[in-house]
């Protein structure tokens, strides 16, 4: 297995990995100024032989892993996640997606491709999650609730049931959703508020 991206978050994905007794491969990175990552020396140009073993995208920004995702020539891995995440068997998770330890995925839950599950999350029964969402440590998403394509749930947020979140959203550390999300908002506070809209 190889980890695209030699940062903070790639150091969680190598310990994922550790914890299921997957053997890592090379550490690649686009950043010339990073040589070495943990203990790997870090590969900048790929040859075809590297490409042909299963890469997992270790970038924790949504944009750059979707532009990333989108230019890369090799085989993307399957989900990957820690011993300890707690998973329904009756899921779908898509390929590229990461999960981290003490995350928890009820049953009936679908989960797009290249998203992060991140450390103590709570994804409940029948939550749609569409591809490169990052539900962040400690969050809550409560049951039959779908989140669109590239959006950020902050570190503790909770969303109640039923709740439609758009895409490219941000929700903020702490907010309470209780009311759907349109696309590009971002939310905050308790219950949760509109403040701005991204940029598409």
């Amino acid at each position: 297995m190889n980890i695209y991206g030699a940062s903070g978050h790639g150091k969680v994905v190598f310990d994922i990995l550790k914890s299921r007794n997957i053997q890592i491969d090379s550490v690649f990175d686009d950043n010339p100024k990073v040589e070495e990552f943990l203990d790997f020396s870090v590969v900048h140009e790929p040859n075809d032989d590297q490409l042909k073993n299963p890469t997992v995208l270790a970038i924790g920004n949504n944009a750059i892993r979707k532009k990333v995702a989108l230019k890369y020539k090799g085989v993307i891995s399957e989900a990957i996640y820690h011993s300890h995440a707690i998973i329904s068997e009756n899921i779908q998770i898509d390929s590229g997606t990461v999960i981290m330890p003490g995350a928890i995925i009820n049953s009936g839950s679908r989960i797009g491709k290249h998203c992060i599950i991140n450390s103590g999350a709570i994804v409940e029964h029948d939550v749609r999650l569409g591809d490169f969402v990052h539900i962040a440590p400690n969050a809550v998403l409560t049951g039959n609730i779908s989140v669109d394509e590239g959006t950020q749930v902050g570190t503790g947020a909770s969303v109640i049931p039923g709740i439609k979140i758009g895409k490219w959203a941000s929700i903020g550390a702490g907010a309470v959703i209780i009311e759907d999300v349109p696309d590009f908002a971002v939310v905050v506070g308790n219950p949760g508020k509109i403040i701005k809209y991204l940029d598409e």
